[in-house]
């Protein structure tokens, strides 16, 4: 997959850095994202009502990856430019 997506094994990096209570920007310079990614990532992971030990919303890394297969299905095939 391109580096333009968050890669599963990120996904657990991020789930593990977030339980350790890392902050989202320590998060995104370690990966090389920007902040706005990886709260978009936090959000994706998130199912409204777990809390983690840090009183913060939990991310589930396994979640985040359903939802961002089911958006990908859900985008369709890319138009041919000029068709």
């Amino acid at each position: 997959m391109s580096e333009k997506y968050i890669s599963p094994a990120e996904r657990e990096y991020i789930a593990k850095a977030w339980r350790n209570y890392a902050s989202v920007a320590e998060i995104a310079t370690h990966l090389g994202k920007t902040r706005k990614t990886i709260y978009a990532e936090l959000r994706r992971g998130q199912d409204g009502e777990k809390l983690d030990r840090n009183q913060r919303p939990a991310y589930d890394p396994e979640l985040a990856q359903r939802r961002f297969q089911a958006n990908l299905r859900r985008r369709g095939k890319p138009q041919q430019a000029g068709t």
